[in-house]
């Protein structure tokens, strides 16, 4: 597998927020989001065993969450089911974020998953959600639309609505944007869309959503990586 980093730190988002967390992050993806906040994931890394990967988290024990990121985690699903597999049966608690875009059926059930639509504002990878994964969805999981404007908002409920989303997972998460070149300042100045905009749109339309915000770019500055 190869990997661009893996350390220890605090969830950022999700309904795990705040929470000391290990991150395991692949390399490459086969998308191109425009607000992409990871483009530094799309080559590189290195190669690590599962054998590795276990002896590193160990290391950093006690910490009994884990999530996988990227880039895309599932382009590497060969070799990541096994060892999430590997790590359930060890104890461990286990989060993985992941488009959408690659199949999800093979993901072993007690993995948490944080699956993103991708809308309008995504650009190029706008409209690539594999609509079979729907059906891949647990109790456990939580879908993210990361929101750009009012069309990817309005695109977001749309969606909701047709496919009685609230029924098909644990939760629902709604991201403004974040700028790809922030400044130092640790405020939603750094949203390309205002997070109180979205919260007024959700109470108006009643939406069974979370407004979710990325605390790790408000508790370090926006552009610091490895935490």
């Amino acid at each position: 597998m190869h990997l661009i980093e893996l350390y220890k730190s605090v969830q950022g988002e999700s309904s795990f927020t705040g929470l000391p967390c290990i991150f395991v992050r692949f390399a490459g993806c086969n998308l191109r989001c425009s607000w992409c906040d990871s483009e530094y994931t799309f080559t590189g890394g290195k190669p690590f065993t599962s054998d590795e990967i276990v002896a590193a988290i160990e290391a950093l024990h006690p910490c009994p969450l884990i999530e996988f990121t990227g880039g895309e985690p599932m382009l590497q699903a060969r070799e990541l089911l096994p060892l999430m597999q590997r790590l359930l049966d060890a104890g461990y608690k286990l989060m993985m974020e992941t488009s959408g875009e690659r199949p999800l059926a093979d993901v072993p059930k007690a993995v948490h998953k944080i699956v993103d639509v991708k809308c309008p504002g995504a650009g190029s990878a706008a409209n690539s959600f594999n609509l079979a994964n729907l059906g891949a969805l647990t109790p456990n999981d939580e879908v993210k639309f990361v929101l750009s404007d009012r069309v990817d908002y309005e695109f977001a409920r749309d969606f909701i609505r047709t496919h009685a989303l609230e029924t098909k997972c644990g939760g629902i998460l709604l991201s403004p944007a974040f700028s790809k070149t922030p400044t130092d300042q640790r405020s939603t100045d750094n949203a390309t869309l205002d997070p109180r905009l979205v919260v007024e749109w959700m109470l108006a339309d009643g939406l069974p959503a979370r407004l979710s915000l990325q605390i790790h770019k408000y508790v370090w500055e926006p552009r610091k990586k490895g935490v």
